[in-house]
């Protein structure tokens, strides 16, 4: 369809799914009405080349017909692919929490700047495919989407476009996430629900999830859907791969989300060496995102509010007694410099881009060193190339020889288990009608249709991308 055109209201309301089918990321669902026209997440495929290549594809729908955007959190594979979606024509609102809105405000601008970066530097060296090569989008692009930005309170029903109306509730998977409730008004009400990236039972700083709202329709992330987690045992190979580091005077490598994830690392590491259980080494942050994400999540420690367990008191819980900020260029060229022993933490957390390249380059054909996968890696990143033993991965350009230990730690992973998505789904005693799973590799996904149907006694369903379904 030309982009301007208008395409026919639909005679009942239906979902769309767009993205985040028999993947883990690109989270992007269409609900089309006879009155309205909603998005929810516009996020950007990461990982696979054939996936990354919808980003460049666009929507199959044109941007300028969308009444209204709602995002669930600020993870760039929820809200990344805004900037994109404003430049191609959107002109709406676009709903979210407070948190997530000041973390859009840091990641949004970041990922613009980044892929203006990266493709400045490919175009440098020579050694991209394009000629030039192009950014996605700007950083400029990023501050237009911004600017669409609309805040909405937890537990508050806001009309978001006719006949739809949207209730956050908290998700616990970062500040600021949320479990979406859309109401679809009309001859027949309906109620779809929206899990999001659904946080865990025991977070270090963030409250549970709520329990899940009553609803017709269902759909929930299937990101672990074929895992446990163990903590202890994954906090004792976090800290022993470490302390294996020091004794050999190498650097432990943290490719790092700057959303969360750098928060609860740096958190444990306070813990640990705190107690003696680590050695005071030097910790380096090597991200400006998460530099700027650390001082909102310490605002947030700092008042009561409705996300965080407590009020900050005394020290910085995210200070492991020795930070150092890297928030330049040349700062975090320095490091390179830095013999060890000592932690890096940089970003992307799947390698697939930023800082963290740089350092990895430095870092892997040395013995001595260790790369700790402290979150998920989707298929075709480069953490899940080092996850499963790669001998050498490609990085700006060139192979490096892969000599480094690689230590994966699962328990730093803020989405739900197997058991943890089931106990959520039991929390609210009216089983949907019908569970869509999402957001998740097809194994992961086909595991947990069969725990819901088996468990629970679901209905439950694996979309297809692009696959349309009925909601009256």
């Amino acid at each position: 369809m030309k982009s301007g055109s208008q395409p026919p209201r639909p005679a009942v309301p239906v979902l769309r799914f767009l993205g985040a089918t028999e993947t883990v990321t690109g989270s992007r669902f269409l609900l089309d009405t006879p009155r309205a026209r909603v998005l929810v997440d516009c996020g950007l495929y990461q990982g696979l080349k054939q996936l990354r290549q919808r980003n460049w594809e666009g929507l199959p729908i044109p941007p300028e017909t969308i009444d209204a955007v709602v995002l669930s959190h600020a993870h760039l594979d929820h809200s990344g692919y805004l900037p994109a979606i404003v430049r191609d024509g959107f002109r709406g609102p676009v709903f979210c929490t407070p948190a997530t809105k000041k973390l859009c405000g840091i990641v949004l601008p970041d990922s613009g700047r980044v892929q203006e970066e990266d493709a400045a530097y490919a175009n440098r060296k020579g050694f991209s495919k394009h000629a030039p090569a192009l950014p996605l989008y700007t950083e400029e692009d990023a501050a237009r989407a911004l600017a669409r930005l609309k805040t909405v309170d937890f537990n508050t029903l806001t009309e978001v476009a006719p006949d739809a109306g949207v209730i956050f509730h908290r998700a616990g998977h970062i500040l600021g996430s949320a479990v979406v409730e859309l109401r679809l008004g009309g001859m027949r009400s309906r109620v779809v629900v929206f899990s999001g990236d659904l946080g865990r039972p025991f977070h270090p700083i963030l409250r549970p999830p709520a329990s899940r709202p009553s609803c017709d329709v269902l759909l929930i992330e299937s990101t672990y859907g074929d895992r446990l987690h163990e903590d202890v045992a994954s906090l004792e190979r976090f800290r022993d791969a470490i302390r294996r580091t020091a004794e050999r005077g190498g650097m432990v490598v943290i490719p790092s989300f700057a959303v969360d994830r750098t928060e609860v690392v740096l958190y444990h590491l306070r813990a640990m060496m705190q107690a003696g259980d680590l050695p005071r080494l030097p910790v380096w942050v090597d991200s400006p995102m998460a530099l700027a994400t650390l001082q909102v999540y310490r605002e947030a420690l700092s008042r009561e509010n409705h996300e965080t367990h407590a009020r900050l008191t005394g020290s910085d819980p995210f200070d492991p007694g020795n930070l150092r900020e890297a928030r330049t260029t040349e700062q975090s060229m320095a490091i390179n410099a830095e013999s060890g022993p000592g932690i890096i933490i940089s970003a992307s957390g799947m390698a697939t881009g930023g800082r963290v390249l740089h350092h990895l380059l430095q870092r892997l054909p040395d013995p001595r060193n260790t790369v700790l996968l402290v979150g998920y890696q989707a298929e075709g990143t480069r953490g899940r190339a080092l996850l499963e033993g790669a001998r050498e991965i490609k990085l700006l350009g060139r192979y490096v020889a892969v000599r480094a230990e690689v230590v994966d730690v699962p328990a730093f992973s803020v989405h739900a288990d197997r058991n943890e998505l089931l106990a959520w789904m039991r929390s609210n005693t009216r089983a949907p009608e019908v569970t869509y799973i999402v957001h998740g590799e097809p194994s992961a996904s086909q595991a947990l249709r069969t725990a819901i149907e088996a468990e629970l006694s679901w209905s439950a369903v694996v979309p297809r991308y692009l696959e349309t379904v009925r909601l009256d």
